[in-house]
């Protein structure tokens, strides 16, 4: 959900927060948000107004976006451009570059049995291009795609509505269902336009590979009682487009009263022929436009050009009727006078002569959509019963907000594709000037933090986005152990395919081989073997999970020694994140961006002596779920009893404190080289004999070895994961932290970093305001609260106090996720612990703070194996 990645999470920024690597220096996060806004200003994700007004004549091919092709580099290019020119030390650098670029050699997760053939079709076609309001395509790197467009009128100007994006001001949208499968609807409300999505998959006898899909658009609009003819028409466009250049074959697009008609039609190699229907019982106008063009994440440009160039031409808000020849782009317009309903109706493996046809489109429009729909509806609810059994814990606004966060979440699951740019190391250059390395061509399937502002996947948020459909969740965290390389190392921020990098400027998308993540995969993956051990899934299920914990446990292995090489500590037993900029003097406190918490207070003068307690943590959870598949798959060799010896090690209590507690306040805290008297503020620079003013960190006393006292989520670290024995007068202390409202405790959650910290609420830089620094986070409290349930259940003289705490805890924060959502229509990233629980970061963000169901639901990760 957030936290690492690679660029700042905020709302002025589009790309996330991205570890800084010790070999090589990335842009600063002030000038990354610049240039995220710079980058939509231009047009990337945001075209602006339709200035109809400024657009010259011209002819509707000057407008479309060359093509491109995606290149995959395998490894004999490299090594054959410049690999053999260098020698001696240099050629050992590029040894270890090649390794990062090359697949782990092990057996891949997706090429399970149980991945194959029934499982495999299902998914096929789904939304799943988060990133778009309404996006279709299946999971196949060279897809038929479809999608949704409209246009907004604000201010007086007319906006192209296509690529989710805060900036489009809605009043809402998001998902009020989604099972992750078949079915979804989606309420978007655009100042006066109010519009449902509903979307519905089904596999009948006559149907091709991965079936049939429909969408229903419902359109009201509050500006249809107005004069002005114009302003009371709604404009809608529904497109499709295929991403192997296949040429599609325009249908009619005269609108019938006698039943539906054929958009379009064509072939597709997985699916065979196929054809696109309209049907719809209202008033309606189409206009179309054909393009040819591979470039899919431009499709809004394509669209808004061809509009304002006809507006100007003939004075209509129009598509031309125009379509370039061979064209695989397909755009139709319905213009219509709300309100309207209108249906439109995919066929795989059709055939227009074939008898069936209108009995399939049938199925799918109308009266039988409509009952279709409803019965898919009733049954998610039902569904949603069954596995969160919430009715006698919460209200009935409750339970319809929880349903409206488990359905974003679940409709921000996306399918991509691409390669993840991999920075070389410093001083390192390929001849045609990048500075990156290309991974293998690679598929993902993973749910997406916020469809507007991380429309991609990131591996610390996936850990926290499961719990729904054991089937999906397996399928989910299979696509992700795919991606470990040679030296178990999985790039954390996935930018894939076109799409994803649209959203992204380009400075900011290379990933680093010598940056961490939390390793949050193993919260799921534990769950899997504690769930076989509590016989909570059925024969077929509990089969399939062991095939899959057996796959996986190579991949594990791999993953757990990569962080146990790469970021150990100068002591055994001891880690901290590496990567930390420690030479910088324009941030008031490095950041350790790799460990998810971003900016976080850390030891203020970084070196080798750190002692990072979340990561200690972190690699005690990850010991234990290897354990537990160990002992679960009956295995007893030398390196599973490693794994034990480990886990205990990291387990023993007094090694623990002995490292990380402040016997004094019981709080557990960072260890390095530190000083509190740093401060922010300008210096007179002299440079090429000018002078200029810049904000700096001024240290005024020397830093020395030390616990860093700051008191926040890192404290808590060994509670959260139950390490710390239920009758210790540590797991006293630890309470009267949480619920001290001058440290942590509020009345909408628990801040991130005390209020008697040095550094709470401070910037980092001029331009980088506070953010793991006070701010409530979701997924850090529903670990709270997952401890508070631990200890509350088991005997010791603090579990009372630990229930009575969990109670409160697990009410606020329900009562302020539930009120922010029904007064803003949004989730959100974070919020604010001064302003009254406010929504604050990133709306729209469904990852994550989707945690809510299961805070609901009481359903929390195992903590011990």
């Amino acid at each position: 959900m957030t936290g690492g990645g690679s660029s700042t999470r905020r709302p002025a920024a589009v790309a996330r927060s991205r570890g800084r690597p010790s070999e090589a220096s990335e842009p600063d996060p002030g000038a990354r948000r610049a240039a995220a806004a710079a980058a939509q200003r231009r047009g990337r994700g945001n075209p602006g107004p339709l200035r109809l007004m400024d657009v010259r004549p011209r002819t509707l091919a000057y407008f479309v976006v060359a093509s491109f092709a995606l290149v995959s580099v395998t490894f004999v290019v490299y090594t054959g451009g410049w690999w053999e020119e260098v020698e001696g030390e240099g050629a050992a650098t590029l040894r270890k570059v090649m390794r990062s670029v090359t697949p782990l050699p092990a057996p891949r997760m997706m090429d399970l049995p149980q991945f194959q053939n029934n499982h495999k079709e299902s998914l096929y076609w789904g939304t799943y291009r988060p990133n778009v309001y309404l996006g279709i395509r299946a999971r196949t790197p060279l897809s038929l795609i479809a999608g949704l467009m409209w246009i907004g009128l604000k201010n007086g100007q007319y906006f192209l509505r296509h690529v989710c994006q805060d900036s489009d001001e809605l009043r809402t949208f998001g998902w009020t269902a989604h099972n992750g499968r078949d079915y979804g609807r989606q309420v978007l409300v655009d100042h006066g336009l109010f519009l449902t999505t509903s979307f519905l998959k089904e596999k009948g006898e006559s149907s091709g590979y991965g079936g049939d899909w429909a969408v229903r658009l419902d359109a009201n609009n509050e500006r249809s009682g107005l004069s002005d003819a114009e302003e009371s028409t709604t404009h809608l466009f529904f497109y499709i487009a295929d991403e192997t250049g296949n040429p599609i074959t325009m249908g009619s697009y005269e609108p019938s009263s006698r039943g539906s008609v054929l958009l379009a039609s064509g072939l597709h190699e997985e699916i065979g022929g196929w054809e696109l229907y309209l049907r719809s019982e209202d008033n309606l106008e189409i206009h179309r436009a054909g393009f040819k063009s591979m470039s899919m994440h431009n499709l809004s440009d394509l669209v808004q050009q061809a509009v304002a160039t006809n507006a100007m031409q003939s004075g209509n808000l129009n598509l031309p009727d125009i379509t370039e020849d061979s064209s695989n782009i397909m755009v139709y317009q319905v213009s219509i006078k709300s309100p309207a309903q209108i249906d439109i109706v995919f066929l795989s493996g059709s055939a227009s002569k074939s008898p069936v046809i209108e009995e399939r489109i049938s199925k799918l429009t109308g009266p039988m959509l409509s009952d279709r729909l409803e019965t898919k509806q009733k049954e998610f609810e039902e569904r949603y019963d069954q596995i969160f059994n919430v009715n006698n814990k919460v209200d009935s606004k409750e339970l319809s907000v929880g349903r409206a966060a488990l359905s974003s979440l679940l409709g921000g699951v996306g399918y991509f594709y691409g390669q993840s740019k991999i920075a070389l190391p410093k001083g390192f250059t390929q001849k045609n000037g990048d500075k990156y390395i290309s991974y293998w061509p690679a598929a993902l399937y993973t749910a997406v933090p916020s469809r507007s502002f991380f429309p991609r996947g990131f591996l610390w948020d996936e850990g926290f986005h499961q719990r729904w459909d054991v089937h999906i969740s397996m399928d989910i965290i299979g696509h992700w152990l795919d991606l470990l390389n040679s030296d178990g190392w999985i790039p954390r921020e996935q930018i894939l395919g076109a799409e994803a990098l649209s959203k992204v400027p380009e400075e900011f998308v290379l990933q680093y081989p010598s940056n961490g993540n939390p390793p949050t995969l193993f919260l799921a993956i534990r769950d899997l073997a504690s769930g076989i051990h509590a016989q909570q899934f059925s024969d077929e299920e509990a089969e399939k999970i062991s095939s899959f914990l057996e796959r996986a446990y190579i991949r594990l292995n791999a993953w757990f020694q990569w962080f146990n090489s790469t970021q150990s500590g100068k002591y055994e037993g001891t880690f901290y994140w590496h990567g930390r900029d420690n030479i910088t003097t324009k941030e008031l406190n490095p950041k350790t961006l790799t460990s998810g918490l971003d900016d976080y207070p850390r030891a203020s003068h970084p070196n080798d002596e750190e002692r990072h307690v979340d990561l200690r943590c972190w690699m005690l959870l990850a010991t234990n779920c290897i354990c537990s598949i160990a002992e679960f798959l009956k295995m007893d060799s030398a390196l599973e009893k490693d794994y034990y010896k480990m886990s205990n090690q990291l387990s023993d209590f007094g090694t623990l404190n002995k490292l990380h507690l402040d016997d004094t306040i019981g709080a557990y805290f960072d260890y390095g080289n530190h000083t509190e008297k740093v401060r922010m503020r300008w210096f007179d620079v002299k440079d090429n004999n000018n002078m200029r003013r810049e904000f700096l960190r001024g240290t005024l006393q020397a830093p020395q070895l030390q616990l860093v006292p700051h008191v926040g989520y890192v404290s808590l670290f060994p509670f959260m994961m139950g390490t710390i024995p239920p009758e210790s007068w540590v797991l006293e202390k630890q309470l009267n932290l949480i619920s001290n409202t001058s440290i942590l405790w509020t009345d909408y959650g628990l801040r991130s970093l005390s209020r008697t910290s040095s550094i709470y609420m401070k910037r980092n830089t001029e331009h980088d305001p506070p953010y793991w620094r006070g701010a409530i986070w979701i997924n850090m409290n529903y670990m709270v609260l997952s401890a508070l349930h631990h200890y509350a259940h088991k005997d010791g003289p603090y579990s009372g106090r630990a229930k009575e705490l969990y109670d409160k805890l697990r009410s606020n924060l329900i009562r302020n996720i539930v009120q922010n959502y029904d007064a803003t229509g949004f989730f959100w990233e974070n919020y604010d612990q001064k302003d009254k629980g406010k929504g604050k970061g990133a709306r729209s963000f469904t990852g994550w703070t989707s945690l809510i169901v299961l805070i609901m639901a009481e359903s929390y990760p195992t903590l011990h194996r």
